[in-house]
Parts: C-alpha cells; sequence; structure tokens
C-alpha cells in the first residue's frame, strides 16, 4: 500500500513514519513525503496513493486549497493541531481527523476503520464497473445540449471529439472544430456518457475514441495522446500513470 504524507513539520512526519513502520494493520509497501501544498499538488497531477495523511497548516497555505487544484479520489485522514476545520474536511473523502498530539491508538483505530471501508471505496470508476453501473440504465447521453449566441445546440456524442476543463469551466470540443462551454463538470459527466465512446484520460480531459490520432509513449509510465482537432489550449495530452493500462485496452478494443 502506497501512503502520502503531507507534513511540514519534520518530527511529525517522522512520528507518524515510525507508528506506521510499527503497525501491522496495512501493509506499507512506500510512503512519499510531501512537504508543501505546491509539492502535494504537483504529485496528485500526475501519481496516486492508497491513503493519504494530511496536515491542515502547512508552510505555503492551507492543505484544503489542494483540492481547487487537483481531483483527489482518496481517503484522506486528517492530522491537525487545529479542531476548527473537522466539518470543512468532511466534504472530502475523510476516514478520521487526529488532533496532534495523538496516540499510537488512534492511528490504528483510523487504520481500522479505513481497512472496514476499503472494499467498497472505488477511487477512479473503471470502464468495466461504468458499463455494469449503466447495462440497465437508459440515461446514457447521446446528444449535449449547448449555447450558441442567443440560441440552443444540440451536439450528438458522434461529433464530439472530446471535453476538457480549464479554470472553472467544462468545455465540448466537436470534430468540426468548434468549441463551447458545456454546463456540467468534468467528474459528474463521465458518470453520463457511453464508455465504449468516451475516456476519462486524465483530470482534465475526456475523450472519444475517434478523436485519437497517435499514441506516443514516452516510458512506461507516461503516454501521449494526439488528438483531433488539436485542443486550442496549448498544452501537451498525457493519459493519467493509473489509468494508461485500463485506456490503451479502450482504445484498442
Amino acid at each position: 500500500m502506497k501512503i502520502a504524507i503531507i507534513e511540514d513539520e519534520l518530527l511529525a512526519v517522522n512520528y507518524l513514519k515510525d507508528l506506521l513502520d510499527k503497525q501491522s494493520i496495512v501493509p506499507v509497501t512506500e510512503i512519499v513525503i510531501l512537504r508543501s501544498k505546491k509539492q502535494a499538488i504537483e504529485f496528485f497531477e500526475t501519481q496516486s496513493a492508497d491513503l493519504v495523511f494530511m496536515d491542515i497548516h502547512l508552510g505555503d497555505g492551507m492543505s484544503l486549497e489542494i483540492f481547487e487544484q487537483v481531483e483527489l479520489f482518496t481517503p484522506i485522514i486528517f492530522i491537525t493541531a487545529f479542531d476548527e476545520y473537522a466539518m470543512r474536511v468532511f466534504r472530502h473523502f475523510t476516514i478520521d481527523y487526529l488532533l496532534k498530539p495523538f496516540e499510537e491508538e488512534d492511528l490504528h483505530k483510523a487504520l481500522q476503520k479505513f481497512i472496514s471501508i476499503r472494499n467498497n471505496f472505488d477511487p477512479e470508476p473503471t470502464l468495466q464497473s461504468i458499463s455494469t453501473l449503466q447495462q440497465g440504465n437508459s440515461d446514457i447521453m447521446k446528444r449535449f445540449m449547448v449555447r450558441e449566441g442567443n440560441k440552443l445546440k444540440s451536439i450528438d456524442e458522434n461529433n464530439t471529439a472530446y471535453f476538457f476543463a480549464s479554470g472553472k469551466y467544462l468545455f465540448l470540443t466537436t470534430k468540426d472544430h468548434q468549441t463551447y462551454i458545456y454546463d456540467d463538470t468534468i467528474k459528474d459527466i463521465i458518470q453520463k456518457l457511453n464508455p465504449e465512446v468516451f475516456f476519462k484520460i486524465n483530470r482534465k480531459f475526456i475523450i472519444n475514441k475517434e478523436a485519437v490520432t497517435e499514441i506516443i509513449k514516452h516510458s512506461s509510465q507516461k503516454v501521449e495522446l494526439r488528438l483531433s482537432p488539436e485542443p486550442e489550449v496549448n498544452t501537451e495530452i498525457f493519459i493519467s500513470k493509473i489509468q494508461i493500462s485500463e485506456c490503451l485496452n479502450w482504445l484498442n478494443s
């Protein structure tokens, strides 16, 4: 199990690592130390963990601001000296809220709680799970209503090249090079799409299989896609590392 610790105090990091090394509730294969909000954002933009321990006050800001920059579908145990954030953190996938200084027994209870619900936790809906969910669901979206000036226009899924998120907005780009603001979020729209046609390759892009023109494998953990039409946002498009295998299988199906 890969564990990420987001904590800027070295003594607190070492204390938690020591407790994790001694416990036998969860098998720990790797511990990643992230000492700042910036490091955490950079890490979760391309990587993931099975469990996160997160302090709230960091040297470069509040760790809760991380959620404004990246989508985290990972269980979190918050560790903090402040109790006033308890209500705010439970908006996220919070397992427990440990007040410093916490004891070994407190950590064990939090880990046992994590284990008890882990089997019901699916951090990123897979192609298979979405297909199963939607087999009996007639509400899969085939057309998407967008605004064009003062008119409404319906875009067929076959003419939809991809959805992409930028800032606070979600955009829909068609195969004939038109881009529209679409009133939804990338997290919600993926649940409504046909999984045989669309795939969420990373936190910003949901693509139509037919929009892929090239697959460039930089390494085993870095795969780039070229799309047509090319996105208006000037960015290279990489498949999220945890999605590479499934995405390549989807593209090959």
